[in-house]
């Protein structure tokens, strides 16, 4: 997807802050350049992908190494995603109560749906899975925990755009703009203001076949009372189950029911 084309080192926000560490943000850039499926990236693939230099690359890639987030493969002058990454995952997941409120029940609106039930958490202009639940043997797209999607054609991602603040919103409009590509740019700001139209009309957002023609999804926020902690539940399945009315009048709501109850929950978190 174009929207996963660059990882940007730094928001142009942050320019000027003294308080923002620059050199963090591309150490972190370098690995969020990593896609699934790909055993190894080199400097110059790393480069074209965070819009660093390649000496920067080289410096940062070689720190990563010795702290153990890349290994380097010398046989192919490449570097592979390293063990510190798996281990910081692991304490992010095993830290987050939501997943244990909330698997029993998207394992229920799953079954009930016959579709996948999904809760993500925003990076940058991704969303990251944390959990997903499948209700149809038949329909299994090939998600796993810790795959990115990106956030401007997908359910997922429109909703944790329209949890956002009116200023955040304005931000995120100029962050999504500067990654994609310029011919695919008016499908996505428009399906972001309409996301922003449904959540204020429906209480949650959709997206009809727009990242997989053979799939619909809706999706609702689940956000933090300052707003800064973003996470969203979603549920896609195949179209002969997915039908617009089917979603607006049962699905939407079940899913806005699934996300208060975990809210309900765990309060603030």
């Amino acid at each position: 997807m174009a929207e996963q084309g660059m990882v940007q080192a730094a928001d142009e926000s942050d320019e000027g802050n003294r308080d923002f560490v620059t050199s963090i943000a591309r150490a972190f850039s370098i690995l969020r350049a990593f896609r699934r499926g790909e055993r190894a990236l080199g400097n110059k693939e790393i480069a074209q992908r965070t819009g660093l230099p390649k000496s920067s690359v080289a410096r940062i890639a070689y720190t990563l190494t010795r702290l153990g987030y890349l290994e380097f493969l010398p046989e192919e002058e490449k570097y592979s995603l390293g063990i510190g990454v798996l281990a910081l995952g692991q304490r992010y997941l095993s830290g987050l109560d939501v997943r244990e409120v909330a698997s029993p029940l998207m394992q229920a609106l799953a079954d009930y749906s016959k579709a996948t039930v999904a809760l993500a958490a925003r990076d940058d202009v991704n969303m990251v899975f944390l959990e997903i639940r499948h209700g149809d043997p038949l329909f299994r797209l090939r998600l796993e925990v810790g795959e990115r999607v990106p956030r401007g054609t997908t359910a997922l991602g429109r909703a944790g755009f329209a949890a956002l603040s009116r200023d955040d919103r304005a931000r995120a409009m100029a962050t999504y703009r500067a990654v994609v590509k310029k011919a695919e740019w008016p499908r996505v700001r428009d399906g972001l203001e309409q996301a922003v139209r449904d959540y204020e009309k429906h209480g949650f957002c959709l997206s009809l076949g727009d990242r997989n023609p053979n799939a619909f999804a809706v999706s609702v926020p689940l956000a933090s009372r300052d707003r800064r902690k973003v996470l969203a539940f979603s549920c896609f399945g195949q179209v002969h189950e997915m039908k617009r009315e089917r979603i607006i009048t049962d699905l939407g709501p079940r899913l806005v029911e699934l996300r208060d109850r975990v809210q309900n929950a765990l309060g603030e978190f």
